[in-house]
């Protein structure tokens, strides 16, 4: 068995992990671009951030941390949850020291999922930097298919980027990929 697929979990973010947030924005500046205008210098400020952006949930959005080993890596959100049509977007970055190991694939597989029937959503999407092919990697192995290229969509400073959006749908066939076990809080066990 291997232990180290037993430690991962996907669980509320906690004021807690304001260390392990800061950690991943020092160690990989291309996340800032995920907070706006949240500024995330020091501890306190990350703790700001957990507090009133990746903690706070509504019925329109929802943030969850891949923890490994109890430290956070990573965050899957969901937002813009829109019930009558039964839609959301869907998005995910991890920390550098993370990468590489299949987890944001495997954790958007499972928030996949866990969308479909915990919110009875129908289409999820979502959108990568054409620049960003690992995002697309990961977004295709979790099932979603591309749909097309929004061109300049996305502004970081003065530039532009365009944008490949993907989809997954309740119907589509689930991947064939282990999914990470959601924590009671999460899975309402």
């Amino acid at each position: 068995m291997d232990h180290s697929r037993v430690q991962l979990e996907l669980r509320p973010w906690r004021a807690s992990d304001s260390a392990a947030l800061h950690a991943a924005l020092a160690e990989s500046p291309d996340l800032a671009t995920q907070f706006g205008e949240a500024a995330v210098r020091d501890v306190a400020e990350a703790e700001d951030v957990i507090a009133h952006m990746l903690g706070a949930n509504s019925p329109a959005w929802r943030n969850i941390t891949i923890s490994d080993s109890g430290i956070a890596v990573g965050n899957l959100g969901i937002s813009n949850i829109e019930y009558r049509h039964g839609t959301a977007w869907v998005s995910y970055w991890l920390r550098r020291s993370a990468r590489g190991r299949g987890l944001a694939t495997r954790g958007l597989a499972t928030v996949a999922a866990w969308a479909f029937e915990e919110f009875g959503l129908f289409r999820l999407e979502l959108g990568h930097r054409l620049n960003n092919p690992a995002s697309c990697r990961v977004a295709s192995v979790a099932g979603f298919t591309a749909e097309g290229i929004e061109r300049a969509k996305l502004r970081y400073g003065t530039q532009r980027f365009d944008v490949e959006t993907h989809a997954r749908l309740a119907t589509d066939p689930a991947p064939v990929i282990e999914l990470i076990p959601l924590a009671r809080e999460i899975a309402g066990r």
